[in-house]
């Protein structure tokens, strides 16, 4: 009698516990299906942001801007780094549109070889808006960017009053197939042909040691250099070091007015800068986006306007 008691007592026990185990299981699936069910990127609210390099002043406060501004309204951001790797960028966008998006914010790294995935993203009814540079081949909802062109142009016409008629001069270009490198060669050309000898025209990625190396080699080829034209201040910043270097006298203008350009530009290393506002285009991007979520119409270009800063000594 006392043996049938113990083992109804294990069996009961034993019931127990396997019931217990069962309801903690459940509890765990039914948690893990309403984190995912109330969470802002399954319900389409959230926005992603794919940027080119967050190893460029410009584009980290282009990105500071984007969040701050998602703060402000109580937007969600994802921010993705794609470290100006082609590759990398396809994958983030393909990762941010798998975590459901509602508006994909990008900044190509290459403008044509972003556009098959901001195309996969549009086929998902996702919203898209390029910021500062375009995507090719791709009719987006909305660009956000400085005139380049004419930044570029006004810049070069700076330059060039600086070093006079037929002067020997080169430029810098940014990441070949970038909108930005494309758009600020065009204004270089528009105003440099036929005025100035271009003995130099070579990119340097727009990077500061690639710019570095890339200016020494066009001083050892070009001595006699009068002028150089960066297509962004990372670069121009690397053509100062190697001027500083070679212990030449060559103007320097360049483009974006970040934080260091606007030093060198008022301590006379560079003679100028382009100033563009990539706060401002990152949180117009952001108000543009929550405008989209609501199912509201937003304008197909918007311009951010640019100004030229000139040495003052």
């Amino acid at each position: 009698m006392k043996l049938k008691k113990v083992m109804a007592v294990l069996l009961s026990s034993v019931m127990l516990l396997s019931a217990a185990a069962c309801t903690t299981g459940a509890e765990q699936t039914s948690s893990g299906a309403a984190a995912g069910a109330t969470g802002e990127q399954s319900t389409g609210k959230a926005i992603g942001l794919s940027v080119s390099t967050l190893n460029n002043p410009f584009f980290v406060t282009l990105s500071d801007g984007a969040k701050a501004e998602a703060k402000k309204l109580g937007v969600q951001v994802t921010v993705a780094d794609a470290g100006n790797d082609t590759a990398k960028q396809t994958n983030d966008i393909e990762d941010l549109i798998s975590k459901n998006i509602g508006v994909l914010i990008v900044n190509p790294v290459d403008s044509d070889a972003v556009s098959n995935a901001v195309k996969d993203a549009k086929s998902k009814g996702i919203k898209v808006i390029s910021v500062d540079r375009v995507v090719n081949g791709v009719d987006v909802d909305c660009k956000i960017a400085s005139d380049n062109v004419s930044g570029a142009k006004m810049a070069t016409e700076y330059l060039m009053s600086k070093v006079g008629k037929n002067a020997k001069i080169a430029q810098l270009e940014g990441t070949t197939g970038a909108s930005a490198t494309i758009d600020r060669g065009k204004g270089f050309h528009q105003a440099a042909d036929g005025k100035a000898q271009i003995v130099a025209s070579q990119t340097a990625k727009f990077d500061r040691a690639t710019a570095l190396n890339v200016s020494e080699n066009i001083l050892q080829a070009h001595g006699d250099v009068q002028g150089i034209f960066a297509q962004n201040d990372e670069m121009a910043l690397g053509a100062v070091e190697a001027v500083a270097a070679a212990k030449k006298n060559v103007v320097i203008v360049g483009f974006d007015a970040t934080t260091d350009g606007q030093s060198a530009v008022k301590s006379g290393k560079m003679a100028a800068t382009v100033q563009q506002k990539p706060d401002l285009m990152g949180a117009t991007a952001i108000d543009n986006a929550q405008k989209l979520l609501k199912g509201e119409k937003v304008a197909a270009n918007v311009p951010v306007s640019v100004t030229l800063i000139t040495h003052k000594g």
